[in-house]
């Protein structure tokens, strides 16, 4: 594949709701640019984005994959993106690559949340945004509907480009608003017809709504259009050039990726109207500077996407803003400090590795065995440090406790993990020290079911996943005293300690120890082993062996041997002692309380409050978040959020979202308590 300048590359990520065509659409563009020889099929599992084993097992998307193509003289670099919101951080990869978002909609099932997200997230990122109405071919399909709901839901920026022809209850062609032309397809062959619509009112009214967004966004096109002139094709390319790029026009594509029918409109779209790379801000000594894509500037590429594999090695994939990555090129990392080795240069279709001379400006490309970067991470050099957005990953709200099917490959988990932490940011794995338990926390349910199977498939660990361990505590309410005595005659020097102790409540993270001893009665020699008999106590509480927090132990009294006595036997009075008092002191469970900010839509807030009233939660306010959405604040036992995520997902049909915090440890419930107890003794 030859070098292409900046202005003729487009960067183009196709997002949406899961299931609803991305990569059917992607595979149909790959194979009317020439691309490829056939168009695959998820079904069949032989696409060229869904290549990972999991994918083609579970037919969807689960990480991003890139597929350029070359079309009309211009590269276009696809990125194909999962829906399913388990994978979210693919998606968010693709946007950070991207300058222009296709999003797919179903024709027959209309917008959907995943569509709704996509096109907020771009949005977002002030990109380009294309709607294409897909599975045009189901004859349940209602193109008018689905495109009246995107009204209502955005508004009069969305503009019909290419529309279908209904004759007799079915689609009979596709009409171009730019060519003023009908074309009809035999799968993707394509004829001229002239096809007359069953609707022709309809049909004569979105005409005219396409002619008044692209006049609407200059002058001269709203004076020619508005005094009776025809818009000519030069006029329609001029505004749609404009208003895409400015956002005021968010075009509309009825198509069916399944059969490839009028994608080559959509193709010519892209090539023709959606905008190249241009400028991005990047930060330069704290100060931002604009880079421009210019293959001669300074070096500054995103790592937008890792992937660690145990055979090929680690895979960076990097977005080029400015300059170019070359084998002579020394990578700095902006984040890190540090400079590192390069490896090949290639450009990836799919999962194939194509040999490429360099990465130029404007352009995508990865880099093999390049260890020191990480997504998100900013290739520049040591002399130009610049360093760029990185990738807007999602926050891990799932966790899972990951067990070894295996005595003894604990350390391989945590290898395989680590690794595929490196691939995907949105998971975060760790070792939970109070419960001992190995701890995954991503995005969702199928995200770790992945997670659990690549562990096997690449770094043959086998695992199950389990509900994790909450980390309690156990503390005392009352104030007591007790008395430990440790004696024992074995033939020579025996063993001999006597403490009386005072156990209280105290405000401390685990015990604090003081002394009022008088006359000797214990020797001071004595008190760090008294101490350190406590403090080894305190890991393990006497209701559930739960550590013990919050206990003050005041040494008052006691009697020792002048031969007999020794550290040892004072630490071993102490912990009689300790055994004794703290279970008449009433000892009570604590439990770990987070505080969680959970973000819903308005209509359903009372079911969220419902949910975390179940969960046994105190909410605390709401405050409007703008666009719809209401923002709880709320304080749950850890206990009860083990589920909270689904249920989130579930109420909100996948608009909301939620952060939780550490807040507090509070004392358990008594009937929560019991059954915490009951569980302790039958282990």
């Amino acid at each position: 594949m030859k070098i292409y300048e900046a202005k003729d590359i487009r960067n183009v990520a196709v997002a949406g709701h899961a299931s609803k065509g991305k990569t059917t659409l992607t595979e149909a563009m790959l194979y009317i640019a020439g691309a490829t020889e056939r168009m695959g099929k998820v079904a069949d599992g032989n696409t060229v984005t869904d290549y990972d084993s999991e994918e083609k097992k579970r037919t969807l998307s689960t990480s991003s994959a890139v597929a350029p193509v070359e079309y009309n003289s211009k590269k276009i670099n696809f990125i194909d993106t999962p829906g399913l919101f388990d994978f979210a951080e693919g998606a968010a990869e693709g946007l950070r690559a991207a300058e222009t978002a296709i999003i797919v909609v179903s024709a027959r099932s209309g917008l959907a949340v995943g569509a709704e997200k996509a096109f907020k997230n771009a949005g977002s990122r002030r990109m380009a945004r294309i709607i294409a109405a897909s599975k045009m071919d189901d004859e349940r399909a209602d193109f008018y509907k689905s495109f009246n709901g995107m009204v209502a839901k955005f508004g009069t920026m969305v503009c019909p480009i290419v529309v279908p022809v209904i004759s007799d209850g079915k689609v009979a062609a596709y009409y171009s608003m730019i060519d003023d032309t009908t074309y009809s397809y035999q799968g993707t062959n394509v004829a001229f017809v002239d096809a007359v619509p069953d609707d022709v009112p309809r049909f004569e009214a979105i005409k005219e709504v396409f002619n008044e967004a692209v006049a609407g966004t200059d002058e001269e096109l709203m004076e020619k259009y508005f005094g009776g002139e025809e818009l000519t094709r030069e006029d329609k390319i001029k505004g749609l050039k404009i208003g895409v790029k400015d956002g005021s026009i968010i075009p509309v594509f009825a198509l069916s990726g399944a059969t490839g029918e009028a994608c080559d409109l959509l193709l010519d779209f892209i090539a023709e109207i959606c905008p190249s790379p241009e400028a991005e801000y990047a930060i330069s000594n704290d100060e931002p500077v604009e880079l421009s894509a210019d293959a001669n500037g300074p070096l500054a590429a995103v790592c937008f996407k890792t992937v660690a594999d145990p055979f090929i090695g680690k895979l960076s994939f990097f977005k080029v803003v400015s300059g170019k990555i070359t084998p002579s090129t020394v990578p700095y990392n902006a984040n890190t400090g540090k400079e590192e080795k390069l490896g090949k240069i290639v450009n990836m279709f799919g999962a194939k590795q194509l040999d490429a001379s360099e990465i130029t400006a404007g352009d995508i490309g990865a880099v093999v065995k390049l260890s020191g970067f990480g997504t998100g991470d900013t290739m520049c050099s040591a002399s130009k440090v610049v360093k760029l957005d990185g990738v807007a990953t999602p926050n891990p709200t799932y966790a899972m406790a990951v067990n070894a099917v295996k005595k003894g490959d604990e350390e391989k988990i945590a290898n395989g993990l680590s690794r595929l932490s490196e691939e995907d940011p949105s998971l975060k794995f760790y070792t939970n020290h109070e419960t001992h338990q190995q701890i995954i926390k991503g995005l969702g349910e199928q995200q770790l079911d992945v997670v659990a199977a690549r562990l096997k498939a690449k770094f043959a660990v086998d695992v199950s996943l389990s509900v994790p361990k909450v980390a309690y505590r156990e503390t005392i309410t009352m104030k007591v005293s007790a008395q430990g005595r440790h004696k024992k005659q074995s033939g020579g020097h025996g063993q001999f300690g006597d403490v009386f102790i005072e156990f209280e409540p105290f405000d401390c993270e685990k015990l604090e120890f003081a002394e009022r001893v008088v006359g000797g009665a214990v020797p001071k020699n004595f008190f760090p082993a008294v101490e350190k008999g406590l403090n080894e106590c305190m890991d393990r509480g006497v209701l559930a062996g739960y550590p013990m927090v919050g206990v003050k132990a005041t040494l008052f009294d006691g009697s020792y041997h002048p031969v007999d006595s020794s550290e040892m036997s004072f630490k071993m009075a102490a912990a009689i002692a300790f055994k004794e008092g703290i279970s008449k002191a009433m000892p009570i469970i604590l439990e770990p309380v987070s505080t969680v900010k959970a973000l819903c839509n308005d209509e359903v807030m009372g079911d969220i409050i419902g949910d975390i009233n179940k969960r046994r939660g105190r909410v605390l306010g709401m405050t409007p978040a703008g666009d719809g959405m209401q923002e709880i604040l709320a304080e749950v036992p850890d206990a009860e959020m083990t589920t909270f995520s689904t249920a989130m997902r579930q109420i909100t049909q996948g608009r909301g979202s939620f952060e939780a915090e550490f807040a507090r440890y509070e004392r358990c419930p008594e009937h929560i308590a019991q059954k915490i107890i009951a569980e302790s003794n039958q282990n």
